[in-house]
């Protein structure tokens, strides 16, 4: 068991944020505040996401918003 720990340890993703990190960002030139939700590797062409559940939602494009799927240079760290 150790071996498989040992591999995916070196092999695996490992996410830059943590679950409950305040962040702050824009998405499509729109400021937001929330809270991640998840730092993600779903897909090597994508490349890593990470899951923002925002404090205050937003209606853009006749949709509203609560969660967003940013990636690492569109989010930084709420202080």
């Amino acid at each position: 068991m150790s071996c498989l720990t040992d591999y995916f340890d070196q092999v695996g993703y490992t996410g830059t944020w943590q679950i409950g990190d305040r962040v702050i960002g824009k998405w499509n030139n729109i400021p937001f505040v929330g809270t991640v939700g998840n730092d993600r590797l779903i897909s090597l062409l994508i490349g890593p996401e990470v899951t923002v559940h925002l404090d205050l939602p937003f209606k853009y494009q006749d949709k509203i918003y609560h969660r967003l799927i940013v990636k690492h240079c569109d989010i930084t760290a709420f202080k």
